[in-house]
């Protein structure tokens, strides 16, 4: 294993520190946690917590900011936050209008989240969540009861983060976060597999010739492995799996050709140019796109597409400004 590390037991710690450090304006970290929160707390307005195992850099303390997230609560390198953690992040940030949980959908997140949910419940703090599932590759998996949540709960932070910037009330944030999570779909495919820090060596092989289709993001086997092919050949495949799972026909979309960690923007690029051909002779109008390391896998070397279906409030929404470390957009 070959990394820039100094210790295993210490990685998550040294890059949570490294993060504040490279971030003060955005972020502070809460005493005696690993929680990162605003450096100035919003006030008046809902709270938005994410967050999920450690090793999905910038998700999510990079989406913490003006727009997008109050608190981000990252646990071991692909392991869930315990639930202290999280109730810490809630304390730190809840305000009498509540707080939003945005949890992907793997069975300790969820589990962890919801045994927070209910801690702060019981000392009066309103709490509600949402659980992002927009992979198709799979309809359960290793991790999962249901579909994964994968990069398109980027988009739940943006939308809904801008929605509750503007003052929705906790059930209007809500239920906006709930209409990406019904309009968003997503699938990843890998060449090469990640390794976990403490494990030391990677969760899967492939030959020189081979590529993983329908990969997750914590280093788990796709759906089925074969033959590498061309750029626009594997965009072709992955593509067919998502138009084949709503209705995009007519319809205005944000894509996001995310990377998974490893993978050159040059290459997100290449992907990139075909995916908006080929949606622009199916008749779907791309409104806005993002290309570039959203939700990352370590170091793997792959890369997974995101369709969003749009209406009018989630365009607004969309463009309203954003200022965090990792997602801006200007007003």
């Amino acid at each position: 294993m070959k990394k820039f590390i100094n210790d295993v037991n210490n990685v998550e710690e040294e890059m949570i520190e490294g993060m504040v450090k490279a971030y003060p304006q955005y972020l502070k970290r809460v005493e005696g946690t690993n929680v990162l929160v605003r450096a100035e707390k919003k006030t008046n307005k809902v709270a938005l917590i994410s967050g999920g195992g450690s090793g999905h850099e910038p998700a999510h303390a990079g989406y913490v900011g003006r727009g997008m997230l109050d608190a981000a609560v990252p646990g071991p390198v692909f392991t869930s936050p315990t639930p202290d953690q999280i109730l810490a992040g809630i304390h730190e940030v809840a305000t009498e209008q509540g707080v939003l949980m945005v949890v992907k959908n793997y069975t300790g997140d969820v589990m962890n989240f919801e045994m927070a949910e209910e801690m702060a419940q019981s000392e009066g703090i309103s709490v509600k969540h949402v659980v992002t599932n927009d992979d198709v590759a799979v309809k359960n998996s290793s991790f999962t009861v249901g579909r994964r949540g994968v990069a398109g709960t980027v988009f739940v932070h943006k939308i809904a983060g801008a929605k509750a910037e503007a003052g929705g009330s906790l059930d209007e944030v809500q239920t906006i976060a709930q209409k990406v999570i019904d309009n968003v779909r997503t699938m990843g495919v890998a060449i090469n597999p990640c390794t976990v820090p403490a494990s030391g060596k990677p969760g899967f092989t492939l030959d020189e010739n081979e590529m993983e289709v329908g990969i997750g993001i914590h280093g788990e086997p796709g759906t089925h492995r074969e033959g590498i092919k061309p750029a626009n050949e594997i965009v072709d495949i992955v593509l067919d799996k998502i138009l084949a799972d709503i209705d995009y026909s007519g319809t205005d979309v944000a894509v996001m050709v995310n990377g998974s960690g490893g993978t050159p923007l040059m290459e997100l690029f290449v992907l990139n140019n075909h995916v908006q051909d080929v949606l622009q002779k199916k008749g779907i109008h791309v409104y806005r796109a993002f290309v570039g390391n959203y939700m990352t896998s370590i170091e793997m070397q792959g890369f997974s597409l995101s369709l969003l279906r749009l209406d009018d409030e989630m365009k607004k929404l969309l463009d309203a400004p954003a200022d965090t470390p990792s997602f801006k957009v200007l007003g």
